[in-house]
């Protein structure tokens, strides 16, 4: 059976946005394969899409801090054998980074990557056998599109999707109306302020909705549990592998969030969802790419207001079907 690569290991966001590109090969090349590597943080995005045959898992960040450990390099070898068990039609590098060059290069078949006008790192080029042109100046998941496109010979057609295979929700999800608050992002430029957050979460349990808090890591946690105390209807709910946490966010009434991976998920799996953006650009990493259904606001600087992310998040949830 022939076969294609995809290369696109972090990060959650990122990844989400690439993996539309299986959806577009699956209609576009009938019977060819899509595997596809991953960091092992991220392994169960591509597990829960159905036009990805395989998941080759990668522990990058991990070898990089114990270099010298029998561990890791027992686990480098077999990476390695996995990526050459077979020849594949193409190696479609969507990393745009020197790790994914090396990355693409230990595996057989022909190397397919941006052009050095194109990519983050013009280095990686190097270890490329095809360089294709793609506007910087467009949504990241457009770039994955259009590149994969060019490396196997099809043209992107409508807007990006995926057919996900979701497992059950997990027992902490509320038995009524929820909206999931994804506050939480690695970068302190990309946060909402937390004071508008209040007025907004305030008016959503007034309203009747239970408001979902989640959170990734022991400080994040601390800061959902301090926001859920002074909040009617919020609940914390534990720290969730991430196919039960895309299992919550598929059921939620609505999501609301900051330019961080589980909004762009969230949009991805069809929920009603709010992106409210500060510094980043909306119009080449938010989540409105994804159809109707999802909507971005501010960035470049500006930040929205409580009345703006109000009236949008109202506008979501009044024309949503869900009920």
């Amino acid at each position: 059976m022939s076969a294609a690569l995809m290369v696109r290991s972090s990060s959650l966001g990122d990844v989400v946005w690439a993996l539309s590109v299986a959806h577009d090969i699956a209609a576009a090349r009938p019977g060819l394969a899509v595997d596809w590597v991953a960091e092992e943080a991220f392994v169960a995005l591509p597990a829960m899409i159905e036009d990805v045959r395989t998941v080759v898992p990668m522990a990058l960040r991990r070898w990089r801090r114990e270099p010298l450990a029998r561990r890791t390099w027992r686990e480098a070898w077999a990476f390695r054998a996995a990526l050459r068990r077979e020849r594949y039609d193409a190696v479609v590098d969507a990393q745009e980074q020197m790790k994914g060059a090396v990355i693409a290069r230990l595996a057989r078949g022909r190397r397919h990557g941006l052009d050095r006008a194109s990519i983050r790192e013009p280095a990686a080029t190097w270890l490329h056998d095809a360089h294709h042109a793609v506007p910087r100046d467009l949504h990241f998941a457009l770039k994955c599109r259009r590149l994969a496109a060019m490396a196997l010979g099809y043209a992107v057609e409508g807007p990006p999707r995926w057919r996900w295979r979701l497992p059950a929700a997990p027992a902490c999800t509320p038995g009524r109306p929820y909206v999931v608050a994804a506050h939480a992002t690695s970068r302190a430029d990309k946060r909402w302020p937390q004071e508008r957050w209040r007025d907004l979460l305030a008016g959503i349990g007034a309203g009747g909705f239970t408001i979902v808090l989640p959170h990734g890591s022991d400080r994040e946690e601390a800061t959902s549990r301090a926001w859920a105390s002074g909040l009617e209807g919020a609940v914390v709910p534990p720290r969730l592998p991430l196919d039960a946490m895309a299992a919550l966010l598929a059921h939620a009434h609505a999501v609301v969030g900051v330019d961080t991976g589980l909004t762009h998920l969230a949009a991805a799996l069809g929920t009603p969802t709010l992106a409210l953006f500060t510094v980043t650009d909306a119009a080449l990493a938010g989540a409105a790419v994804a159809g109707t259904h999802a909507r971005d606001l501010g960035g470049n600087g500006a930040v929205p207001t409580v009345g703006e992310a109000r009236a949008a998040l109202g506008a979501l949830v009044r024309d949503s079907a869900r009920c």
